[in-house]
């Protein structure tokens, strides 16, 4: 059987963010993505937002890692030719008893060391975007966007010219854990490791089952989010951009609105359970359902003014909220990473979902130190 420093399974953008990290400092690394190219999951369907850090609780790995990603991406971006602009956005309270709601995410956004952060009035709202209604807004001058497929292209790129060996149609169909790594069993070969890395996004907790590791317990919930966008003639109704203020269930962020870096305008995501995460088009929304919803900040906005685009799915660690004895805790939203307890050699990623795009070269740096405990 070969044997490998270093295999990762999994080959989104955080996948290819850790081979990046790793391969610089070791040799023998292999990524092992199930699907014949990079980058088809969660990675390339999502609104390609540079998040900021704004809405994650302070302390947490997911404001932490965002915040920090957030100037590492940029970065990456600039030094690798990756498409991206960092426009800025505005949060919009469209009602007195959101104000309130305004000014405590400003304060979570400054206990997580946002710089710029400033409130807006109806005024300005109208300057900056004059489609939108609002009665106040925080500005975020740190959000951007950029094209997330080239983002992991990118990282897959850096990684296989420190060596890394880059592997698509290997899906893992079986862990043994050994006396001094992990065999990995896939569709495209067996191999043993030294130390195995978990990024395998939506099926990360099916991977760490295949260990038979306690920490399958974390079970991923996938949550489908569907988009529109704005028809071509109604593009320029948008500048920028525009978010709600975040649902309180911890499952979403509001369906916001993304001007995107080739000038269409995205209107979602939604948050919707699925049982199937595979499921991206059964029983899709209406535009008349994202209109509805959207004219809260748009009021002139028609279901004729939009047609669907694209859905994606997160890997959420909260269940429904049908679910029996389910309660939702701040714990159940953060990323888990960490060296599986049970077995020393497999460092697990689960519940990596936004703001893992901006998060991933921070997620990256969190990994290779722990590679470094397993391979000292």
């Amino acid at each position: 059987m070969d044997r490998a420093n270093i295999v990762i399974i999994g080959g989104g953008v955080v996948g290819c963010a850790v081979a990046r990290a790793v391969s610089s400092r070791w040799s023998d690394v292999f990524l092992l993505e199930a699907l014949p190219k990079l980058a088809m999951g969660a990675s390339s369907r999502n609104s390609g937002v540079i998040h900021s850090g704004l809405y994650y609780a302070p302390g947490s790995l997911k404001a932490k890692h965002c915040v920090r990603g957030n100037r590492l991406t940029y970065e990456f971006c600039a030094a690798h030719n990756v498409p991206h602009h960092n426009i800025g956005k505005i949060v919009v309270a469209t009602s007195d008893v959101e104000v309130a709601q305004l000014m405590a995410l400003l304060e979570v956004g400054k206990k997580n060391g946002l710089e710029g952060l400033r409130v807006i009035d109806r005024a300005a709202i109208q300057t900056r975007e004059p489609h939108i209604s609002g009665i106040q807004a925080i500005e975020v001058p740190s959000t951007g966007i950029l094209a997330s497929e080239e983002l992991v292209k990118a990282y897959a790129r850096v990684a296989s010219d420190q060596g890394a060996h880059i592997v698509t149609n290997a899906r893992v169909e079986r862990l043994e854990p050994s006396s001094d790594g992990i065999r990995v069993f896939s569709s495209a070969g067996e191999i043993e490791a030294a130390c195995v890395i978990n990024s395998a996004g939506l099926f990360a907790d099916e991977v760490a089952a295949m260990l038979g590791s306690k920490m399958a317990e974390h079970r991923i919930y996938p949550v489908r989010g569907e988009y529109c966008e704005f028809v071509r003639e109604k593009q320029d109704w948008i500048r920028g951009l525009v978010y709600p203020l975040p649902h309180t269930d911890g499952v979403s962020l509001g369906a916001h609105l993304t001007k995107t870096l080739w000038g269409s305008v995205l209107v979602g995501p939604t948050a919707r359970y699925i049982d199937d995460k595979n499921d991206y088009e059964r029983n899709r929304e209406s535009t008349e359902y994202f209109a509805e919803h959207a004219r809260v900040l748009v009021p002139g906005l028609q279901a004729s003014d939009l047609r669907l685009a694209y859905s994606g799915i997160r890997a959420k660690l909260i269940p429904p909220p049908t679910s029996a004895g389910n309660s939702f805790t701040k714990s159940a939203a953060d990323f888990i990473i960490q060296r599986d307890p049970e077995f020393l050699r497999v460092v697990q990623l689960i519940g990596i979902e936004s703001p893992g795009l901006t998060s991933a070269p921070a997620i990256a740096e969190h990994v290779s130190e722990l590679v470094k405990e397993v391979l000292a």
